[in-house]
């Protein structure tokens, strides 16, 4: 009884970078997940940094508007290979915290592994092994870059970590 009276939950993850942010929202309502949108936010490289950082900003601030999601969840990336492109990926994951933030979400964090082992079982594997898995568990999505099926496995990481709180909750309510 208690289950169907459930209310879907509408989760965005986002996949942050300076180029591309990708941007993913799926709906968890009990058991099921269901496709709502997805899409990729990009700014000009020809651009400086500030105005790169403000198109991120803009672009997500009118996915929100648009897309009215109730939580959110952003991939902590970690890039080691260029300390410039990492304190760049930096200003853009501080960007794509802050746009939902502002817009008065909760906003979780995951570590790669984390997305990979909540969308595949373990948490290693390659791009393709994670966005087939998407497509078997939401078979509606539609993305039109990388960043957005990434974005994706963000969102439903975020629905299996959610639904682990929520059943260890009610569990200590019995």
């Amino acid at each position: 009884m208690v289950g169907s009276m459930q209310q879907a939950i509408r989760i965005v993850g986002i996949d942050p970078g300076l180029r591309r942010t990708g941007w993913g929202i799926v709906e968890s309502q009990g058991n099921s997940l269901r496709f709502v949108a997805a899409g990729t936010v990009r700014s000009n490289d020809k651009n400086d940094l500030a105005t790169r950082l403000c198109q991120l900003h803009d672009g997500l601030s009118e996915m929100l508007r648009g897309q009215s999601p109730d939580e959110a969840a952003v991939e902590a990336t970690f890039v080691n290979k260029d300390a410039g492109a990492t304190l760049k990926l930096g200003q853009a994951r501080g960007v794509a915290m802050l746009v939902p933030a502002l817009a008065g979400l909760k906003v979780a964090e995951y570590a790669p592994n984390a997305v990979k082992k909540a969308v595949i079982g373990v948490g290693h594997g390659d791009k393709k092994q994670i966005h087939m898995m998407v497509k078997v568990l939401i078979p509606k999505a539609v993305f039109d870059s990388e960043d957005a099926a990434d974005a994706l496995a963000i969102a439903i990481c975020h629905v299996h970590h959610r639904q682990s709180a929520v059943s260890r909750l009610a569990a200590i309510a019995l």
